[in-house]
This record gives C-alpha cells, sequence and structure tokens, in this order.
C-alpha cells in the first residue's frame, strides 16, 4: 500500500465527516479556512524538510510518490489538509450538541 493511497482514505473521511456535520451557520468562513490551511501547509514544508534533513525520519521510496515539496513527500501534506477539513466541521457539530444538551436559555 502507498501513502498516497492511505492518505486518501484520510482525506474522504474527513470530507465525509466535514458534509455530515456541516451548518453554514457555524462553520467558518472559506477564507480564514484557507488562510488556516496555507499557515499549516507552510509550517508542514518547513519543519518536516528539516525533520527529514537531520535524517529523524525517512520515508521509503517504494511507497511514496516521489513528488516533494522542499524534503518532505507530498502526501506529508495531508495530514494538516485534512485537520483544516475536518476539525472545523467536529467543532461545529459538537457545539451543537452541547447546545440541545442544555436546552434554551
Amino acid at each position: 500500500m502507498t501513502y498516497l493511497l492511505l492518505c486518501a482514505g484520510f482525506v474522504a473521511a474527513a470530507v465525509v465527516i466535514a458534509l455530515s456535520a456541516r451548518r453554514r451557520d457555524r462553520m467558518p468562513s472559506c477564507a480564514s479556512l484557507a488562510i488556516a490551511a496555507a499557515c499549516l501547509l507552510v509550517l508542514t514544508a518547513v519543519f518536516d524538510s528539516v525533520m527529514i534533513g537531520i535524517g529523524l525520519i525517512d520515508y521509503s521510496d517504494a511507497h511514496i510518490s516521489g513528488i516533494r515539496i522542499g524534503l518532505a513527500p507530498i502526501e506529508d501534506f495531508t495530514y494538516p489538509l485534512v485537520a483544516v477539513i475536518l476539525l472545523p466541521a467536529l467543532w461545529s457539530r459538537l457545539r451543537r450538541d452541547r447546545r440541545h444538551e442544555r436546552g434554551p436559555r
């Protein structure tokens, strides 16, 4: 199994959960999500490249696509992307559920 296939599963699961929990009045704006994604992707590029460069982690060439940004394989950028998709949706969903438990005030 390649990392790209594994990452595709994570992205698909995050999108399904986000779509099921989505409510426009509770979700952050697309602009704020794009800014958060850009920041996380830049940080991933920098710090993953540093960790790979000093030999802390390494990836088997047989399991990655070969596309890299810096020293980081493109597959490493899936996890911050999933976080930007999944965490706001879960936050919105959990806030909505908690409000229903407390009842109206």
